[in-house]
């Protein structure tokens, strides 16, 4: 799902965390819980207090997937870019030490300022 040779981007929408929490939560460890959610289609990304996961749901049946797990110890630097009056996408990056940049992408009504309010409460 996340290719650290190119941006990724993703158009993502919020969704409720409790709408994906059975999927994610095996490989939440002691502590950890779900901050935000976002979906594509088929695809997720959920911010927790220690880390970012991405799942890319495969296959027809859906039954397959790939789970990305990318701690906020690891991230350097982020940047965030709320929607505008004609261009209605927000966008966050995050530089990961060692790994490199992920371009995540969301629908307009979607609220990056406090996402990166999250993160910066978490890496900093």
């Amino acid at each position: 799902m996340i290719d650290f040779e190119k941006q990724s981007v993703f158009k993502l929408a919020p969704c409720r965390p409790e709408d994906i929490a059975s999927q994610v939560s095996p490989i939440l460890i002691q502590g950890e819980h779900i901050v935000s959610s976002f979906k594509t289609v088929r695809d997720f990304v959920v911010f927790t207090n220690k880390r970012v996961i991405a799942v890319n749901v495969q296959g027809m049946t859906g039954r397959k997937k790939d789970f990305t797990s990318l701690p906020y110890s690891r991230v350097q630097a982020f940047s965030i870019e709320t929607a505008g009056t004609f261009d209605m996408d927000a966008e966050l990056d995050l530089w990961f030490s060692g790994l490199g940049q992920v371009r995540l992408e969301f629908k307009g009504h979607a609220d990056v300022r406090l996402l990166g309010q999250m993160i910066a409460t978490f890496i900093l």
